[in-house]
């Protein structure tokens, strides 16, 4: 045993002391009686000093003394040589990934020593590396023979890490399909990560012999991953497998030639196994950086390539002089929009101008001074990029600035041939603005069109709740199509731009608030401004399916070189979801002005250390060091509370050696047996088996993560899966049936929605999404009201049947709609008004309701309760009037007469029906207008009715009842 602090064995010289200290107790309380007399009579001059401390009591005090200043000195209990196993053939697996580089000298010369065993012991070796297993496609057989040792190493002395990560599984796979047979054992050198396949490979390692597990903890492992979002100063994570204690590692950052811009501390606190990477540098400086590395720590994993779109943009915003108000100012969503890609810069025009940029912003109403926007002209003529907004100001001074004096210096271009006559505008505009919704337009607001393949938002993903409601309308012009890059769903432009001279102006047709449109409350906002951006400064970064060549790539030592013959092009929409491998090793890929980046780290969510393969040992042969200094600190905690109960237990008046451990003798046993197993604790630990050996159970491995089957991963969650609840238990919702036909579906959806938005704006109803059910397979008992169309191929089932009777007589109320008159039908009588042919309506209606408990039924009239429950009718329209309804005859019907059914053909779904732009897209006849409003009248009736049943029939009753109670 040897001790890391070895000057803390100095608090044994206190032991005598706590002897000395600890050797008396005072007596315990003498029970007397109160009588003066009776005290006086038994006092005695003779003094009781305390008595002597219980020897068990000492020794467990000085025990937990003795303990604690163990504890605190650092007991390590040294880890004995592994004898060598077996005497057959050697299996040697190898780690040869990108997280071995850091260590890979002391691993090689681990693996050469090992050989050197084997040719002295005459014993042939196989050597499997897990970065490049042999596959079920080689020829495995000769892959998987053992070789004479000398051979073996002569491939291992030329062996290099991979730039990629382990693929166990392939080995796995591997040796489970083609078994080499017994060996005598097997060492594996691993990197002490855990992966996806690690219960797979530890399985078929174990069915070739013993398995010896060599783990160099000496040498850290790192990986440095990017982020996708460059807010601020942060430009990465640092992952690491967890420490007991602090870390510091130094980061690096260069240049593409070799250069070193800077270099910065990062410290990893005790236990943990990220820390961000924040680099405070210039935007000048940070620009030129090419690539991030940890001082010491060669290898891809720690290698960091940065692409063109990591740079930061000096962008110029101009600011006016009126404030800019938070979440309705002009400039508030292009700030949080540029800040993780450029460097904002914000002022007047004129400061703007001096400074050295390649883009500026103008929001709407800043280019007002003729002055400036000549100033302004002159730059992006010169190659700058002006980027402008509409807005109130240019919509309502459009023939204000037609009418300004042209610009005619000689360093000035005339204006642009586009129709436009200002120079700053890409096109001709027409005056005012275009209201795309609204309540005084017939007009709803628009979606974008797809883009363009030769705009450069080409590949941007464009979300559907993305729409504008107000915009500047481009003049017509044969050319208009060349100059627009971005464009509604109607045709009509919403990016347009133009060159002048050796620069280009852009303008979005909508203003840079959320008052036009929505878009700069989304995240395409941002994508189109970096975009911009990129082209402005000649970078083109393509996001479609474009192959991307690879240029300059990794090798494990994190050297940037020539790409090896095996490395593919990669299409650029798949960078963020392609894991690094033999086929697309991390590097460079793409042309300068497209170039993108491919990191080893990107899809690492975290480093966590791998449960054992085999019997752990070091380098060395040797099994780890147990530390000892936990179990002492342990063992000294649980004696001070064990001498604090027992002091507890003496003041009660028991004393060891009393009637009460005389009874029961097997305290004194148990408390001896405790102390024992405390002192002995520390030492129990290492005479365990260690994790992995014969007969330990490998815990399974982490969760698998995206980016291939040997992605590593995240860490541990706990998450408990809850029970998916109908969204008709939280909240109120109508249904309605669906038949399989889209149009009768899709329209029972649209009208049901109608009726809920109208009854939630006119009634306290608060209604939800309508549902859609499959009868006989969705559970009815959610819903209040169930619509159910019907087609002439209706047909119903025994299973269906049972569902709808079970709703009705559970208080549900069916509506019925044939939707229209059947024309080879003369039984209904009752209607007089117009109504469409449904041919077979009437034979499906008889089909589907036989067999369910339809009472009696009666034509209904406006004395029914359906009549009055909310709205007073005295018509009951849909899309066709003048139809009869069906109800329950009263007195015939349960559920305190509530008529379980209710049958018309007035079709209210057409009636009732609103499309997701709000219209109501089916005329509804005669009556238009007013007999939608009916109609929708009629549905507030029957959900009332649905939902409180006959209340209203009660009111009626009354008068009558005040007037018995008066007599």
């Amino acid at each position: 045993m040897i001790f890391l602090t070895p000057i803390a064995l100095a608090g044994l010289l206190s032991l005598p002391l706590v002897w000395w200290l600890l050797k008396a107790t005072p007596p315990k309380p003498r029970t007397q009686t109160f009588p003066p007399i009776q005290i006086l009579r038994s006092l005695h001059p003779k003094e009781t000093d305390a008595a002597r401390a219980p020897l068990w009591l000492l020794l467990i005090r000085l025990a937990a003394l003795t303990l604690l200043v163990l504890g605190l000195a650092q007991p390590v209990l040294p880890g004995n040589r592994l004898p060598p196993a077996g005497h057959g053939p050697i299996a040697v697996v190898l780690d040869d990934d990108m997280l071995a580089a850091s260590n890979w000298n002391q691993r090689l010369n681990t693996a050469l020593s090992l050989l050197d065993d084997a040719e002295h012991a005459n014993r042939p070796v196989l050597l499997l590396r897990t970065a490049a297993p042999p596959t079920l496609t080689q020829d495995t057989q000769n892959a998987l023979v053992a070789q004479p040792a000398a051979v073996v190493r002569q491939e291992l002395a030329a062996l290099r890490p991979m730039p990629w990560g382990t693929d166990r599984a392939t080995l796995a796979k591997t040796l489970t399909a083609h078994p080499p047979g017994s060996f005598g054992s097997v060492v594996y050198l691993s990197n002490g990560v855990a992966s996806t396949a690690d219960t797979a490979l530890a399985t078929a390692l174990k069915t070739l012999g013993p398995v010896q597990e060599i783990r160099f903890d000496q040498s850290p492992v790192y990986a440095l991953k990017p982020v996708t979002d460059h807010t601020g100063t942060l430009m990465g994570t640092v992952l690491a497998l967890p420490a007991p204690t602090p870390r510091s590692v130094t980061l690096s950052v260069h240049t593409q030639d070799g250069g070193t811009l800077a270099s910065f501390p990062i410290t990893l606190p005790a236990n943990a196994n990220m820390a961000a990477i924040n680099v405070d540098l210039p935007s000048i400086v940070r620009n030129r950086i090419d690539a991030l590395t940890l001082s010491g720590l060669p290898g891809a994993a720690t290698t960091l390539l940065l692409d063109e779109g990591d740079r930061l943009r000096p962008v110029g915003l101009i600011t006016s002089d009126a404030a800019d108000t938070p979440l309705i100012g002009p400039l508030f969503y292009l700030r949080r929009a540029l800040a993780p890609t450029s460097d904002v810069h914000e002022g007047t025009g004129s400061a703007l101008l001096g400074q050295p940029l390649s883009v500026m912003i103008a929001p709407d109403g800043t280019l007002a001074d003729p002055a400036l926007r000549h100033k302004i002209a002159a730059w992006v003529a010169n190659g700058g990029t002006l980027i402008r907004f509409a807005g109130p100001a240019l919509a309502g001074a459009q023939q204000a600035e037609n009418d300004s004096p042209p610009i005619a210096q000689a360093d000035t271009p005339a204006p642009p041939t586009n129709g436009a006559t200002d120079t700053l505008l890409p096109v001709a505009l027409l005056d005012g603005s275009r209201q795309l919704g609204g309540t005084m337009t017939w007009g709803t607001p628009q979606t974008l069109a797809p883009f363009d393949t030769q705009s450069p938002f080409h590949g941007l993903n464009i979300p559907s709740d993305v729409t504008v409601n107000r915009q500047v309308l481009a003049s017509p012009m044969a050319d208009l199509e060349s100059h627009s890059w971005a464009k509604l769903a109607d045709g009509t432009p919403l990016v347009t731009h133009t060159p002048l001279g050796k620069g280009e102006v852009v303008l979005f047709h909508v203003s840079s608030t959320a008052d036009w449109s929505n878009l700069p409350l989304s995240g395409l906002f941002v994508s189109m401004l970096q975009r911009l951006t990129d082209h402005a400064n000649g970078v083109s970064i393509p996001a479609d399916d474009t192959t991307l060549a690879p240029v300059l790539t990794l090798d494990g030592d994190g050297v940037l070189g020539p790409p090896p013959s095996s490395a593919r092009g990669l299409k650029a929409n798949a960078f963020g979801k392609t894991v690094v491998s033999a086929a697309h090793p991390p590097g460079l890929y793409g042309p300068k002005s497209t170039r993108r980046a491919l990191n080893a780290g990107t899809h690492v969510a975290a480093l966590t250390p791998a449960s054992a393969f085999g019997t752990l040992t070091t380098p060395t042969g040797h099994r780890p060091d147990k530390a000892l200094g936990q179990y002492c600190l342990s063992a000294a905690a649980l004696l001070l509370l064990l001498d604090g109960f027992m002091v507890l237990l003496m003041r009660t008046g028991l004393k060891v050696g009393g009637p009460f451990f005389k009874r029961n003798r097997v305290v004194p046993v148990l408390v001896a047996s405790l102390l024992a197993q405390t002192l002995l604790a520390p030492f129990y630990g290492h005479a365990q088996t260690l994790p992995g050996q014969a007969g330990t159970p490998i815990p399974p491995p982490p969760p698998p993560t995206e980016g291939g089957p040997e992605a590593l991963p995240p860490p541990p969650t706990q998450t408990t899966p809850q029970p998916a609840v109908p969204a008709a238990a939280l909240e109120t919702r109508l249904a309605y049936v669906v038949t399989g036909q889209d149009e009768i579906d899709t329209v029972s959806r649209q009208g049901l929605q109608g009726l809920s938005d109208y009854t939630n704006a006119r009634t306290s109803a608060m209604l939800g999404h309508p549902d859609g059910v499959h009868l006989g397979q969705d559970d009815l008992s959610y819903y209040p009201l169930l619509y159910w169309p019907i087609t002439p191929e209706a047909t119903i089932t025994p299973a269906q049947t049972a569902a709808l009777t079970a709703f009705m007589a559970h208080g549900g109320i069916l509506l019925i709609d044939t939707q229209g008159q059947d024309s080879n039908s003369t039984q209904d009588t009752a209607s007089t008004g117009f109504a469409g042919d449904t041919p077979g309506s009437s034979k499906a209606l008889r089909r589907v309701t036989n067999g369910l408990p339809i009472p009696p039924l009666t034509t209904m009239t406006d004395h029914h309760l359906l009549a009055h429950t909310f709205y007073l009718l005295h018509d009951f329209p849909g899309r066709y009037a003048g139809q009869a309804i069906w109800v329950a005859r009263e007195g015939q019907a349960e559920n305190d007469d509530v008529s379980p059914v209710i049958i018309g053909a007035a079709d209210w779904a057409h009636a009732w029906a609103v499309d997701e732009h709000g219209n109501t897209p089916y005329a509804v006849l005669p009556g238009g207008a007013d007999q939608r409003q009916m109609a929708y009248r009629f549905g507030v009736n029957a959900v009332i009715y649905a939902l409180t049943g006959n209340y209203k029939a009660d009111q009626v009753h009354v008068p009558m009842l005040l007037k018995r109670l008066g007599d």
